[in-house]
């Protein structure tokens, strides 16, 4: 039978008008994009995208290039697995950029070493106190701090001063970015310990964004905290009316999303070796656009951690692709633009879309 009644209503279920998951859409986009590209390349540059053209290596795929996708998009991407919850909850966050650029440089400064070539570390900020070649958990715990100082600020914010979260959040971005400047009076800060690089070394930026994507995929979809993010932003009066504490549930949202700030700054100065004050600059917009890409919307209360991962690995093949046609940095820049407003673009139409439904 093509359908089945229901209630005493006498309603019909009809299988053929099952939505299909958002984020099948999305992935059939990414598939879509690479074929683009892997026909631009056969075409015009004579040249495989996506597969090995050179005869002396055995493997299918383009190894190299598909490492690079991934680990150019996985510190943003982590990143944009705080924005995600966030967006989700109906708010927005600005700040993550800046965060990144004030966490790098504080977190760095701790993770400095006593000597450089045989020499006192010139650049050690906290040499004279020696605060030098100190285990590599200071400086982490010491960045995480950060983010979580931010993350309070801005939940606090939100929730108990009723601001909105693009204001309170603009406020941070500004701070977090003096901050970052003022810290060493604009000076990069360099010459870490070995296991503080180890973090971000090879493709460690990677497994760490992995393994944090399928944590908070599972922390979303199992836990207490996820049905009361999607709830929130669903409907916050009818949240509060059904007993569940809004106002923390906001604070501990953004507190989530410094963190993964923090957490990507530090592993952003650890794969660079050095931290300037500059790091991070449109993160933020970056990690806002591979979300709504994958399908969270900017209206609230809809959205999956999966959708995010598959627009990032969107973003970046994106980037990697106009690199392959040999297109100069700043067209890519002006490309980026126009994704994040398409973006955008896109959300409104699925708003209107599920309207009309």
């Amino acid at each position: 039978m093509s359908s089945t009644t229901h209630g005493l209503g006498g309603l019909k279920y009809d299988p053929s008008k099952k939505a299909r998951a958002p984020e099948w859409n999305v992935f059939f986009a990414l598939i879509g994009i690479i074929v683009i590209f892997e026909v631009i390349g056969r075409v015009f540059m004579a040249d495989s995208f996506l597969f090995n053209t050179r005869e002396n290596v055995s493997s299918l795929f383009n190894e190299q290039r598909l490492q690079i996708i991934i680990l150019q998009v996985s510190i943003t991407g982590i990143i944009a697995l705080g924005v995600t919850q966030v967006i989700i909850s109906g708010g927005i966050d600005l700040s993550s950029g800046s965060v990144v650029g004030a966490t790098a440089m504080i977190a760095m400064s701790f993770a400095q070493v006593a000597m450089v070539n045989g020499n006192p570390n010139p650049k050690a900020i906290f040499g004279e106190l020696g605060w030098v070649d100190l285990p590599v958990i200071v400086p982490v715990l010491v960045g995480l701090g950060c983010g979580l100082v931010a993350g309070l600020v801005n939940g606090a914010l939100v929730a108990y001063t009723k601001i909105p979260p693009f204001i309170a959040t603009l406020g941070m971005m500004v701070t977090a970015r003096g901050i970052a400047k003022w810290w060493s009076k604009g000076n990069p800060i360099s010459f870490p310990t070995e296991s503080y690089a180890a973090i971000g070394k090879g493709m460690m930026p990677v497994v760490i964004f992995v393994g944090l994507a399928i944590l908070f995929h599972l922390i979303m979809t199992y836990t207490r905290y996820g049905k009361h993010c999607y709830a929130v932003g669903s409907n916050e009066a009818a949240t509060r009316m059904s007993g569940i504490n809004v106002d923390r549930t906001k604070v501990l949202i953004y507190v989530i999303a410094g963190l993964l700030s923090a957490l990507a700054a530090v592993v952003l100065s650890s794969k660079n070796l050095t931290a300037q004050a500059g790091m991070g600059v449109m993160y933020e917009l970056d990690a806002i656009a591979m979300a709504v890409i994958g399908g969270v919307s900017l209206q609230g209360g809809r959205g999956s951690i999966l959708g995010t991962v598959l627009g990032a690995l969107i973003f970046g093949v994106i980037i990697s692709g106009f690199t392959f046609l040999k297109l100069d940095a700043y067209y890519q820049e002006m490309v980026k633009g126009v994704i994040i407003v398409a973006a955008v673009v896109l959300d409104q139409w699925r708003q209107k879309g599920r309207a009309r439904g």
